[in-house]
């Protein structure tokens, strides 16, 4: 299970001995975030809930995970079809992007809220709606790859995030796209100022 990845649970998540938010929706899925392990069988986990400010981190056993779903599966059922007609703005941008994404190879998907709500069915999504995309990619990406990634921007007709994962943690693509000398990776030990994401062995501690 990696980031972003949603997972269905039989039972309520540890939230480490502490009483849960009261805002919290039984039977929502909790996504998989980046922390270091707590054992093998614990996965970190983020809950969220109606609102934007309602996020909260905490763990599951891997016993307790009934299913999950993965940025990938999401991109390749196109369940945004059925919500095209309720105008907005970020899933009339995925339904565009979608194929221009899928002819150049890449393996990808939704994440975020747009993610969540296309998982679950439970929509908290507005017309302000961002739309975060993951692009799983090990290897560096060619300059053809880099090239159609930043004219996605000119297909969208929201805010569009960009996240690159290279399987050693993930980065924003605008950053690598400014020319910065280093990018800001997340890691599952915590964010890493690096000059090469795919080779991250000369990281640097973020301040």
């Amino acid at each position: 299970m990696r980031p972003h990845d949603l997972l269905w649970l039989r039972t309520a998540p540890s939230a480490d001995g502490m009483p849960l938010p009261t805002w919290v929706e039984t039977g929502w899925p909790v996504v998989v975030r980046r922390a270091q392990p707590a054992g093998s069988e614990l996965i970190p986990v983020g809950l969220r809930g109606r609102l934007r400010h309602q996020r909260h981190p905490a763990w599951v056993a891997r016993a307790q995970v009934l299913r999950t779903c993965s940025p990938e599966a999401l991109a390749r059922a196109r369940s945004w079809t059925r919500m095209v007609s309720d105008g907005l703005p970020c899933i009339e941008t995925l339904a565009r992007l979608a194929p221009i994404v899928d002819a150049a190879g890449l393996r990808w998907g939704p994440t975020g809220s747009v993610g969540f709500a296309l998982a679950s069915g439970e929509s908290a999504l507005h017309s302000a709606s961002d739309l975060d995309l993951l692009v799983r990619a090990e290897i560096p990406l060619d300059d053809d790859e880099v090239d159609l990634l930043r004219q996605l921007k000119t297909h969208a007709s929201c805010r569009l995030d960009i996240q690159i994962d290279t399987g050693r943690g993930g980065f924003a693509l605008d950053e690598w796209l400014a020319g910065r000398r280093r990018v800001l990776l997340k890691t599952a030990s915590g964010p890493r100022l690096v000059a090469d994401p795919w080779q991250p062995e000369t990281e640097e501690c973020s301040s």
